[in-house]
This record gives structure tokens, C-alpha cells and sequence, in this order.
């Protein structure tokens, strides 16, 4: 049996979620990262502002000195695992910025967006978030966007998003689905996690379910207990003995910030949340 460390060098890694990033971080390439899911716009963004943002991607990669490479097909992940260049997979988490327009997912596929979550939290257009209490499947516009990012190829994500919308967007697809953040419910129940039963539909799809190291998604209520390691190794042991080792994944569901040091990054992020439950919401 290979040791971990032999097996990572020898993976193409990709990160499910980079929930922000201003920039390349050494740290990316320290990872032996062939290409990270970055969220390339706020969450409540819309069509304006997120058009906004990926210019300024776009403008970051072409002066990166080639330290950048956007990621916009299988092959392109294979050429950063092979050159060492960051590859930026163009996602949001949220399809607010299309609003009621099925055209914008070609004209954002054409911009380079590679991967949509169809709601953040709350109700949009296509169905409920996780946090909508009334708990509604997805609408005939959700069936839509699922058929055309389907054609066009654009992935499908269901970490924010609430469950029965998750098991019909999962019925619907005919391509796999991801839950690119997440963790099991049945081990940490807070809204943002998933059912044994949604685990099992995603995978069913051929998709993966990317366990999180956001602590709060990891902790499991108790307060004398703060989310550590073992957390992070039982949801993995969870998922894998659940659906098998094939359909898990991991998606950090962290940042990268280009002029600080990882450590110190790990730790400001850390003590920004005094209140775990509350977190776990986010």
C-alpha cells in the first residue's frame, strides 16, 4: 500500500471550493493543486457584477506571468497537473446571474464558468436553498437550467442547496451531480449537510461529494468537543463506506489569499467564527 504522501504526489488534486481568492498563493503550488472550483463572484451576485468579476479574472490570469491557467476542459487539468500552474475552474454558488434567462448559461460558459450551484440558502428562480423552511423542489425553470447546463457542460452543484431540490435536480440530470462542500448530516446535523439519502442520489448520478474542513460543517454539537482531524476522517470513512470511495471528493470550502501565509490564514479564518451553530449556517 502506497503512504499518503506518495499517493498525493502522484494524484491529480483538485480542490471542490475555494470559497475566494485574490490571487496566486504559493501555497497552491505546494499542495501539488492541479486546479481548484473557485467562486469567482459574491454569492448574491448579479448578472452585472458577476460579468465584473470574471473580467478581472480574466485580467489576472494574462498578467500572471503564466502562473494561471483557466480551466475549461478535462485536458486543461491534465496540463496543470503535468506544468505546475494554478488552474482556475470558473464557478459560482449561487445562479442568481441568470436570473430568468436560460441564454446567460451560454453566454457565461462562453466566459468560462464550468460549474453553477443552482441556489445558495435561499429560494431563487430554480428552487430552495438549504435554509428555506417550506423545503420546495425545483421549479420548471430549475428543470431548464439542469437540461441546458447538461448540453453545454456545465456541472451541476448541490452543496447550498436544499433537499428535495437536490434529490429532483438529481433525478433530472443525465450528467453526474456534486455536492462540492459538504458533510454527512447523520454525523453533524446542520442544514448545509447532507441525508444519507441525497449522498446516495448524487452518487447515483456518477458524481462525487466533497467532505469540507470547515469546521463547523464538522462538529457534531457538542461544546466541551471543538471540530478536529478524526471529524474530517469519519465523514470521509462515512461517504466512502456509504457509496464507495469513487464517489468522494474534498472541497475545502477555504480561501487562498496571495500575501498571507497559509498558517496564519487557517488560524484568522478559525477564530472569526466564536459561535460554531451559528457558523454551520453560512
Amino acid at each position: 500500500m502506497r503512504d499518503a504522501t506518495s499517493l498525493h504526489a502522484g494524484s491529480i488534486v483538485i480542490d471542490g471550493l475555494l470559497f475566494h481568492c485574490d490571487g496566486y498563493a504559493e501555497e497552491f503550488g505546494q499542495a501539488n493543486a492541479a486546479a481548484a472550483n473557485i467562486t469567482v463572484c459574491d454569492f448574491e451576485a448579479g448578472f452585472t457584477e458577476a460579468c465584473d468579476r470574471i473580467a478581472a479574472w480574466h485580467a489576472m490570469i494574462a498578467q500572471s506571468e503564466g502562473r494561471w491557467r483557466l480551466i475549461e476542459t478535462a485536458e486543461d487539468i491534465r496540463a496543470s497537473a503535468a506544468d505546475g500552474k494554478a488552474g482556475l475552474i470558473m464557478g459560482f454558488q449561487n445562479a442568481r446571474p441568470i436570473d430568468d434567462r436560460l441564454d446567460r448559461l451560454d453566454f457565461f460558459h462562453r466566459l468560462g464558468v464550468r460549474i453553477i450551484q443552482l441556489t445558495y440558502n435561499n429560494r431563487n428562480f430554480l428552487g430552495d436553498g438549504c435554509l428555506e423552511p417550506e423545503n420546495g423542489g425545483l421549479s420548471a425553470f430549475g428543470h431548464r437550467v439542469v437540461e441546458r447546463m447538461n448540453a453545454i457542460g456545465i456541472a451541476i452543484d448541490l452543496s447550498h442547496v436544499g433537499e428535495r431540490t437536490t434529490l429532483m435536480a438529481a433525478e433530472a440530470s443525465t450528467k453526474p451531480v456534486l455536492a462540492t462542500h459538504t458533510n454527512a448530516k447523520v454525523l453533524a446535523d446542520w442544514p448545509r449537510n447532507k441525508s444519507d439519502a441525497v449522498v446516495r442520489a448524487i452518487a447515483a448520478t456518477g458524481g462525487t461529494i466533497g467532505v469540507s474542513i470547515y469546521g463547523p460543517l464538522l462538529w457534531d454539537g457538542d461544546p466541551a468537543r471543538p471540530p478536529g482531524l478524526e471529524d474530517l476522517v469519519r465523514q470521509a470513512d462515512h461517504i466512502a463506506g456509504l457509496v464507495g470511495a469513487e464517489h468522494l471528493s474534498f472541497g475545502t470550502d477555504f480561501f487562498s489569499v496571495a500575501d498571507t501565509p497559509a498558517y496564519e490564514a487557517v488560524a484568522d479564518m478559525v477564530s472569526e467564527f466564536e459561535n460554531p451553530a451559528a457558523a454551520a449556517y453560512a
